[in-house]
């Protein structure tokens, strides 16, 4: 029995040495928005009213859970025990939503929700969202389009910079929730106008 037991454990060490083992920080990022709609308050939409909001395309710097620092425009490296709950592209479209839904009044939708009616739809390519150390900022660069029912494409650039003390997930953790808020309500004003 105990000539079985072995290779179950060792399989079991090997997978968690894959998945991250000690090498995980203590803490995971995560954004959050400055607002939030409260509980219980339904809303409705006419057909094709709703926006949809759709998880921004991401270059493969952040295609990670980790958080890029742009030491120049041909080089990246990450910062150190860093790490997000999820791909930031999600998080930053949820952030989104839920700004959009609170500055505008909108029924806003995910987007594995749009086959109820998408409405206008919000796309977009998150171009930047880490530090930039010759700087000490965090930088945030989304690049937005929006679909309207109708027809028509409409696209804008919002960016956000914050300063930073030091380049530690403590320091930018916040910095970038900030920025990301920033960015957040510039996307709402102009889905609103």
């Amino acid at each position: 029995m105990k000539a079985r037991l072995w290779p179950a454990v060792a399989a079991t060490l090997t997978l968690s040495a894959c998945f991250g083992g000690a090498s995980v920080p203590d803490q995971l990022l995560t954004l959050t928005p400055a607002e939030t709609r409260p509980a219980a308050t339904p809303r409705s939409a006419a057909q094709g009213a709703a926006i949809t909001v759709v998880d921004p395309t991401v270059p493969q710097a952040l295609r990670t859970l980790r958080v890029p620092v742009y030491v120049s425009d041909t080089a990246v490296q990450y910062l150190t025990d860093a790490q997000w709950v999820e791909n930031p592209a999600p998080l930053f479209a949820r952030l989104v939503g839920e700004t959009i839904a609170v500055r505008t009044g909108r029924v806003v939708l995910d987007s594995r929700q749009f086959t109820h009616d998408p409405g206008t739809r919000l796309t977009g390519q998150l171009q930047r969202f880490g530090v930039d150390p010759n700087a000490m900022e965090v930088v945030i660069v989304y690049d937005a389009a929006m679909v309207r029912p109708e027809g028509g494409i409409t696209t804008n650039r919002f960016e956000a910079r914050v300063a930073i003390a030091e380049a530690t997930a403590a320091a930018v953790a916040p910095a970038l929730n900030q920025a990301a808020n920033r960015v957040a309500d510039q996307v709402a004003a102009w889905v609103g106008a």
